[in-house]
């Protein structure tokens, strides 16, 4: 059985900073295998927002895998944005952009989604997930597939920004290839559910875990049980007294190639 906490879209420069050390003390207790951070650490790609990202990676003691989000590249400094557009992720979070992670249960493989020619939109090409199809291939031991990016591959009806380019076909590509389920943020909303388009993976988003930018929901992240074929995603979110607890659970098993419900019973304490 393995243990993977999914937060994302930190936003530090439009942060809650009450929620800091909450968020941080959680995550340790809980104790999880990794902590898998589906991007955006800053607001605005700032020196000083970063170095604050880098002070929150440092009071985390159980390992985690990162990649960017959109915020991640400065908005405000167009030389660095066209000519150097991870210069200042790369030295205060990760010098690894699609970084990957593997035990003898679980295998992750991290995509960076974001187009820095743009501002929200990412995009994710062919030659990207054959890279995730190929890392899954090497990994055909391992009992669950996982790619972790920014940008969701499938929007709600009420969601009104675009769909990341590419998103379509890279939903397809990897349900073929083997990817069991996805984690991604951007949206500031959670869900856990089969993909629409692609039952045969899974879908979880996590909400924003610091911004002050919610929309409509709390801050929280994600907490995911993985026991063989069987997944159960426990949402925390934090309460009126800037506590971090568990409000929701959903559990899904996968028979041949599709997700179903299933009792979220695995993994408690």
């Amino acid at each position: 059985m393995r243990r993977i906490l999914h937060v994302s879209d930190l936003h530090f420069g439009r942060d809650r900073p009450e929620l800091l050390d909450p968020l941080v003390e959680t995550i340790n207790r809980l104790t999880p295998d990794l902590v898998a951070i589906s991007g955006d650490f800053t607001q605005r790609a700032r020196i000083a927002q970063f170095r604050d990202a880098q002070a929150f990676l440092a009071r985390l003691t159980p390992p985690w895998l990162a990649v960017p989000g959109n915020h991640d590249t400065p908005l405000d400094n167009l030389f660095v944005r066209l000519l150097v557009p991870w210069q200042r992720y790369r030295r205060y979070i990760s010098a690894e952009l699609e970084p990957a992670w593997e035990d003898d249960e679980v295998a992750i493989v991290g995509v960076n989604t974001v187009n820095h020619l743009a501002w929200q939109r990412g995009r994710i090409g062919g030659h990207t997930v054959r890279r995730v199809c190929a890392a899954f291939e090497g990994h055909r031991g391992r009992r669950l597939h996982i790619a972790m990016l920014h940008h969701p591959l499938e929007h709600a009806e009420d969601v009104d920004k675009r769909l990341m380019k590419g998103a379509r076909g890279a939903l397809r590509q990897l349900g073929d290839c083997g990817a069991d389920l996805v984690l991604s943020g951007h949206l500031h909303t959670s869900h856990a559910r089969p993909f629409v388009d692609e039952a045969g993976v899974l879908f979880v988003q996590a909400g924003t875990g610091l911004s002050s930018r919610v929309r409509g929901e709390p801050n929280d992240f994600n907490l995911l049980t993985v026991a063989g074929r069987r997944v159960a995603v426990e949402q925390w979110a934090a309460d009126s007294t800037d506590r971090f607890a568990p409000i929701r659970r959903a559990g899904f098993e996968k028979h041949g190639r599709e997700w179903q419900s299933a009792d979220a019973g695995i993994g408690h304490g």
